[in-house]
């Protein structure tokens, strides 16, 4: 039953059906032709998965973005970069890898913050001399940054999927998300050295504390987010209600820069948005249902430790599936399909299960920018009108510096876990 379903999945995904719609007509079609199960099975079982209190985390983070967004701060933030890195050559490519690493504190989608931080930066850097497809593959990679640093909405789904605490998780995301930024920079900095791009005007420490004054209230948002639930002071979804109500108070009352007709807008994208993932988590936790009760996961466990039992080979070869998965299919599927088979074998091998879900996010996280429904490329693309296929080549090299925070994430556990082997 299950291998039928895969197939009628993938015919659907070939034909260019949307992923949630793909994964519920494969899941419904195989309950009702084959499996032979009552309709009311359908129902049940996409109305538990959403019936969920952490994952009501997800609408408020995603207003919460929406609403620093709308307020102006993408900007705020990509002076106050500029004004710490500008005196370094290439300066403007700095600029988008420290503001990549802010906004994704605040806002938690990768493809947001590729869209956001795109739309300013790259036709300055057009404007600079900056090569247009260096400019789009390093604003696509950075902007990525925003699945893996805390709120990360792919955390919060692998934290449901895994049954594995999203605070852990968030404070495993933040190492990892650094070194991208760092990495970003380095690598940048040679290709800016080599290509001779220019070096931006040195501002006055004076000027640098006045940007930071007026990006200080952003700054403070993830900081009020990790803290908070660190210290069990709330948790994940009262921090996302908590970050909602922050970020509306500062795009009110503290920059003015939300109007009042602004704030329905808003609020009526953040419930699209938000239908559009429930329905996604829903119809994917149907299939991954079916999975279960035929056994699957149990299936790939043996599979995997009749394979190796050496955890770092597993590590390796749950990478390189994970890779392929996602060229094809977004992270959040992606998770949700794949958290339940491959959560048991690294329980079976002794690997952390935060460790293993940030490992899981960046690896999944690439998938933004690989062909053929690499989101943050296509994104890129239309801002930059940069093509594909160029593009893509461009990418080469940044997602190599991806590869290797993988790589460092899969192999030194303290990275995410915070602790020191024994």
């Amino acid at each position: 039953m299950a291998l039928i379903m895969f197939v009628i999945f993938l015919v659907l995904v070939f034909f260019g059906v949307p992923i949630s719609f793909a994964l519920g007509i494969s899941s419904i079609f195989t309950l009702l032709t084959i499996g032979g199960y009552p309709i009311a099975i359908v129902a049940q079982r996409m109305f538990t998965a959403v019936d969920s209190f952490p994952l009501m985390a997800i609408p408020f983070f995603m207003l919460a973005g929406l609403l620093m967004d709308r307020g102006g701060i993408t900007k705020r933030i990509i002076d106050f970069s500029l004004g710490i890195v500008g005196n370094i050559r290439g300066a403007l490519a700095h600029v988008v890898a420290v503001t990549a690493v802010i906004m994704g504190g605040i806002s938690g989608s990768g493809v947001a913050n590729t869209a956001a931080i795109g739309s300013i930066m790259i036709p300055e850097m057009k404007k600079r001399g900056y090569d247009l497809s260096f400019s789009a593959a390093l604003v696509a990679c950075a902007g990525s940054i925003g699945l893996i640093i805390p709120p990360s909405i792919a955390m919060i789904i692998y934290g449901v999927s895994a049954q594995v605490s999203i605070g852990d998780l968030f404070m495993g995301g933040i190492i990892p998300g650094f070194l991208i930024g760092i990495g970003l920079m380095i690598l940048s900095y040679f290709i800016a050295r080599k290509k001779n791009y220019p070096v931006e005007q040195r501002v006055g420490m004076k000027e640098i504390m006045r940007r930071l004054k007026r990006s200080i209230w952003a700054l403070f948002m993830p900081i009020i987010i990790i803290v908070g639930i660190r210290m069990g002071v709330f948790t994940p979804t009262e921090g996302g209600c908590v970050a909602a109500v922050y970020a509306l108070f500062v795009g009110v009352v503290i920059h003015r820069d939300i109007k009042a007709p602004q704030i329905m807008r808003i609020f009526g994208e953040a419930v699209i948005i938000t239908a559009s993932i429930s329905f996604l988590i829903a119809t994917s936790s149907l299939f991954s249902w079916i999975l279960t009760a035929e056994q699957i996961p149990q299936m790939i466990t043996r599979l995997f430790l009749s394979l190796t039992d050496n955890k770092y080979v597993m590590l390796l070869l749950v990478n390189l599936l994970l890779i392929i998965v996602g060229m094809f299919i977004d992270s959040g599927p992606a998770i949700i399909l794949l958290a339940p088979i491959l959560v048991p074998v690294a329980s079976a091998m002794g690997i952390n299960l935060v460790q293993f879900g940030v490992m899981m996010v960046i690896n999944l996280t690439t998938g933004l920018l690989t062909p053929p429904v690499g989101t943050a490329l296509f994104v890129a693309s239309n801002i930059s009108g940069v093509s594909i296929g160029k593009l893509s080549l461009a990418l080469i090299k940044f997602l190599l510096v991806m590869y290797g925070v993988l790589l460092l994430t899969a192999y030194v556990p303290f990275l995410t876990t915070w602790a020191i082997p024994n």
